[in-house]
Parts: C-alpha cells; sequence; structure tokens
C-alpha cells in the first residue's frame, strides 16, 4: 500500500495539471485501496411517476411543456395517458388504439396524431389532447409505418416497413423500438394526397423544433450512429461515429443539441440486449458529447421539457423514499418515468 501512494504522488509531481487533476479524479471516483472495485457512478434523476402494475413509457412533452403523453401498459391492456410535466398527475385518457403507442405525437399543445385502421384501411388520424372533440383522418395510408409525426403543411414523416425476407419473429420487447424482427425500415415522407417519398434509411425520426431538419437513426454493420437531414432529404450529415448503437434522438428546445440514447459507455456489439443503456446529448455540430444518465438498469426515449428537462422511461430501482413520496404499495417492476437536466451545451 505504502509503494503504491508513493507511485501516486511521483505520477502527481511529474504529471501536467490536467493530468494530475484526471488521475486525482480517479481517486476520489472510488478506487479502493483493498483492491476492491469502485462504486458505480449515480445521477440525479428525479421519479416523476409510479403506478402499481403498470408500465410507463415513451413520454412525449407538449409544444408548450405543460403536459406529455406516455404509453402506458398493465393487464388492463395498452392506453396512451396524458400527464402532467409539473408532478406526472393523470389529466386523461387518449387513445386505446393499438397503432398509437408507436406512432402518438403531438400536432400543436391541443391536438394529438396517431395512425389507426378504425376505418378500415390504414390512415393517420387526429384528435384533441383532452378527449373531447371530433377524430379526423388526414391521409390514406397504405402497407407498413410506424414512427409518424404530422407536419404543419399537411404532410408527414414516418418509418416504413419492408420485409427483410428473414424470421418474423415478434417484437418481445418494448424497449428497443429501432429494431423491428423481419423488417427493414426507411425514412419516408408523404404528402397530403399520399403521394411518398423516400428520404433515407434509417428509424426514429425526429423533426427539428423549426421543421426545417430531421435527426434519425441508421444502421451500419452492428453500429447505429445518428445522421441529420433536410425535411426533404437534401443535406445529409452523421453526427456520431462509434462502436455503439446510438438510437431515440430527440431535439432540444432550441434546436441547438441532441439527446439520445446510447449503450456507448458498456457496449457489447454481439449481445446488445446485455450493454448498459444511459441518455446522452451532443451538440448539433457533432460536438460536446456528455453524458447525461448512469445507471445499470435501462434509460431511453428522452422528451425535452420547456425548461430544460429530459423525461425518460426507465426501469432502474424505485428506492424506498420515492415509494413513500408517490404513497405506493404493491410491485413496481418495469419502467416508469423519470426526469433529469439537461445542461447547456457550449458551440453553435
Amino acid at each position: 500500500m505504502k509503494r503504491t501512494m508513493i507511485l501516486v504522488a511521483l505520477l502527481l509531481m511529474g504529471a501536467a495539471p490536467s493530468s494530475a487533476a484526471n488521475l486525482l479524479d480517479w481517486l476520489k471516483s472510488g478506487a479502493s485501496s483493498h483492491g476492491g472495485k469502485a462504486e458505480a457512478p449515480t445521477d440525479a434523476a428525479v421519479l416523476l411517476t409510479l403506478e402499481p402494475g403498470q408500465n410507463e413509457m415513451y413520454p412525449h412533452v407538449s409544444p408548450d411543456g405543460q403536459s406529455f403523453l406516455v404509453a402506458v401498459s398493465s393487464h388492463k391492456g395498452n392506453r396512451i395517458s396524458r400527464r402532467l410535466v409539473e408532478n406526472g398527475d393523470p389529466l386523461n385518457e387518449v387513445s386505446d388504439d393499438e397503432h398509437a403507442p408507436d406512432s402518438i405525437a403531438w400536432r400543436g399543445n391541443d391536438e394529438v396524431s396517431f395512425l389507426s385502421t378504425r376505418a378500415g384501411g390504414l390512415g393517420l388520424w387526429t384528435k384533441p389532447a383532452d378527449e373531447r372533440g371530433i377524430v379526423r383522418r388526414m391521409i390514406v395510408l397504405h402497407g407498413n409505418l410506424t414512427q409518424t409525426t404530422l407536419l404543419s403543411d399537411g404532410s408527414m414523416i414516418g418509418v416504413r416497413l419492408l420485409s427483410d425476407g428473414k424470421s418474423h419473429a415478434r417484437r418481445t420487447d418494448d424497449f428497443d423500438n429501432w429494431q423491428i424482427p423481419g423488417q427493414r425500415t426507411q425514412i419516408v415522407r408523404i404528402s397530403a394526397d399520399g403521394a411518398e417519398r423516400m428520404l433515407s434509411e434509417g428509424v426514429n425520426p425526429a423533426v427539428s423544433p423549426d421543421g426545417k431538419w430531421i435527426v434519425f437513426s441508421m444502421q451500419a454493420g452492428r453500429s447505429r450512429h445518428l445522421f441529420m437531414m433536410r425535411i426533404n432529404g437534401a443535406d445529409l450529415m452523421q453526427l456520431t461515429d462509434d462502436r455503439s448503437i446510438d438510437v431515440q434522438p430527440v431535439w432540444s428546445r432550441d434546436g441547438k443539441s441532441i439527446v439520445f440514447v446510447s449503450n456507448r459507455a458498456d457496449a457489447d456489439m454481439r449481445h446488445p440486449e446485455k450493454g448498459n443503456w444511459d441518455l446522452w446529448a451532443i451538440g448539433r455540430d457533432g460536438r460536446n458529447l456528455i453524458r447525461l444518465t448512469m445507471d445499470k438498469a435501462r434509460d431511453g426515449a428522452p422528451s425535452v421539457t420547456a425548461n430544460n428537462r429530459v423525461l425518460f422511461h426507465s426501469d432502474r430501482k424505485v428506492g424506498r423514499q420515492a415509494l413513500q413520496a408517490h404513497q405506493v404499495r404493491g410491485s413496481t417492476r418495469g419502467f416508469h418515468i423519470w426526469s433529469i437536466a439537461l445542461p447547456k451545451l457550449s458551440g453553435k
């Protein structure tokens, strides 16, 4: 032990200031003097929603930042619920349509859009977010589509599912919405009259706050990287490039940064289901990459609020204090909605 401390002291004396600081940080992070493992890092995420016997996933914050949509599943079935951003309290049920969890999106502050076969064939429909009012079909569609967003000009961005000629096994985990068994995916734009244009291979498209750009995930070998392009498919740019799976991107409110999900901190590319999934953020110029969450659980589906907090779902363990605060008894296993602050990234 004494020899180890002498060696560290000598290293610090001969190191540049930044190197010495890094070495001190390493010592403070929990390197054990008895040869044990360092403690796992933690984050400052706060539990927002907690309902026993329910999975609560895929939050979508409204444009005004007052409420959010969440996909709820339980023994009673699947549905979309609207909750308050402030405290997670329920406001109303929005839809129990089977296609809604994969396609629900905001259209302004008072309406939502979603895929439905309620009139026979597939269509993109809208309805009031408070569940009171007319349900209207906006676009008649065909084939298999998912992850749709209705644009201000009446067209839509979505993901076209095409058979890859392989196994058609069912997806067994709702966390992984970037890989659909038996399907390959394309980002498409469909006009109000149904005319379709393929913009790129990819999945998880997110339209920028100004409506001019799309950020999405595209596969490259075993990895998946984030790309950005204009709303018409022009000016394709790659944002991330690592041996990892980068998926589920979403824009910050000012359009200057992108929050996404990645296994890059502990990537096992042969068995990605065993990796650690955390939230990360990066500038729209591909700079200033930072890690937001640090937990052994799976964190995913970020959505940014008006005051720069990130809502996300996670199956992390719920502590006793949170159980008492939410006055919940019974099983809390599964996914719930948490929040964490989004720091301001330097740069453009």
